[in-house]
């Protein structure tokens, strides 16, 4: 097929503002937990629900889910008996780690000042 022919078909993003998709996904409840979770290793989904503690298996898979569709986690299925699964960081997911520590530690140093300013607030709001 000559190159000159082809017709360049623009890809359509789903989300068109970049910030909000991802923060759509990374905002949730979980992602944030389970990619730290990840952080050290390949891990079963049996020990990342142990390691978060107080999330249902139900959310879990689904959060982890959304996770492999975005190329942040990838889920290695091995034929076994019973099958084995293993779900780790991808180059991705890994060069996320930096931004997110940083918003982890802001939340950390910040999250008194927010307390006290949704209390303030509430106060005055009465």
């Amino acid at each position: 097929m000559d190159q000159d022919n082809l017709i360049a078909i623009p890809f359509v993003f789903e989300q068109p503002c970049p910030i909000r998709d991802v923060l759509d996904r990374i905002g949730d409840q979980w992602s944030l937990l389970i990619l730290q979770v990840l952080e050290h290793g390949t891990m079963r989904f049996s020990a990342i629900n142990r390691a978060i503690g107080d999330i249902s298996k139900q959310m879990l898979s689904k959060t982890l889910k959304s996770l492999e569709e975005d190329g942040f986690i990838r889920r290695t299925l091995y034929p076994e008996v019973p099958p084995r699964v293993e779900y780790e960081l991808t180059d991705l997911g890994r060069s996320f780690l930096v931004p997110m520590k940083e918003l982890i530690a802001w939340a950390d140093e910040h999250h008194r000042a927010i307390c006290e300013a949704r209390a303030s607030y509430l106060a005055n709001a009465k």
